[in-house]
C-alpha cells in the first residue's frame, strides 16, 4: 500500500475525522497516515488497543517509534501511560497489549538500521521554562532528525525552519497553519525547504514535532 508517499507536497491529516480500518489482531484498529508497503511497511499509524487486546511478540526490524495518546500502553517490560514517548531500535522486541485500552501514535521503519539506542521518556517532565508562550523539549537528536515535544500557550506563535523536511502531531488544543486549523490529532508534514508557523488556538497546544528525517523516506528493506 502506497499513502502519502509524495514528501515533496504539504500534506494534512484530520485523524479524528477518519475511519479506524481493522489491523490483522482482533481489538487493534489503525487510522493510517501515511505508509509505504504492506503489514511489513515505513508507515506512521495511529493504532488504538481495546481493553484486553494485544498484538503478537515481534522484533523491530526496522525500529519502532511511538507516543501513548490516551490510556496505558504495555509490554513485558512495563506500562506507558498517556504521554510517554518510546524509541525501540532495529533489534528491539516486545509483546504489546492494554489490559484498560489505549491509543498510540506509532512510527515504523523509519531509523537507522545501526541505532541502538533504547529510551523511554515522559514528555511533560521534560519542558523548561516557557519563553514567549512557548515551552519545549528535545526529545532526541540524531544526524537524521530532531525530535521534540512544545507547549504552547493561547495565541502564541510558533516557527521552525529546519532543513529536512517537518512534520508535526497536535497533541491536545489547536493550531493554525496556513490559514487551517489542526485540532488534536491532526497530523501534518511539509517538505523540506517549507518553514512551519502555527498560531496555538483558543485553548493553547501541545505538539510532538519532528524535522530532518525526510530525506531518509524509503519503503522497508526486502
Amino acid at each position: 500500500m502506497d499513502l502519502n508517499t509524495d514528501f515533496d507536497s504539504r500534506i494534512v491529516v484530520h485523524s479524528e475525522q477518519t475511519d479506524w480500518i481493522a489491523s490483522p489482531m482482533p481489538g487493534v484498529d489503525r487510522r493510517m497516515l501515511d505508509r509505504i508497503g504492506g503489514e511489513v511497511a515505513r508507515a506512521t499509524t495511529i493504532v488504538r488497543y481495546a481493553p484486553n487486546s494485544a498484538f503478537s511478540a515481534h522484533t523491530h526490524t526496522g525500529g519502532e517509534e511511538f507516543i501513548v495518546l490516551d490510556g496505558v500502553f504495555q509490554d513485558e517490560h512495563g506500562d506507558y501511560p498517556a504521554g510517554t514517548y518510546v524509541r525501540n531500535p532495529p533489534t528491539t522486541s516486545h509483546t504489546p497489549r492494554s489490559d484498560e485500552g489505549c491509543t498510540i501514535f506509532v512510527k515504523l521503519w523509519q531509523f537507522d538500521m545501526e541505532d541502538r539506542t533504547q529510551f523511554r521518556k515522559t514528555m511533560a517532565d521534560l519542558v523548561g521554562s516557557s519563553v514567549d508562550g512557548i515551552a519545549s523539549a528535545e526529545l532526541h537528536r540524531d544526524d537524521r532528525e530532531n525530535v521534540s515535544y512544545c507547549a504552547l500557550d493561547v495565541g502564541a506563535a510558533f516557527s521552525n525552519s529546519d532543513t529536512g523536511g517537518t512534520e508535526i502531531l497536535v497533541l491536545s488544543g489547536s493550531v493554525v497553519e496556513s490559514n487551517e486549523t489542526l485540532g488534536r490529532g491532526a497530523w501534518l508534514r511539509l517538505p523540506n525547504g517549507a518553514p512551519l508557523e502555527v498560531q496555538a488556538g483558543p485553548e493553547g497546544a501541545t505538539l510532538w514535532l519532528k524535522t530532518g528525517h525526510l530525506p531518509f523516506a524509503k519503503a522497508p528493506a526486502p
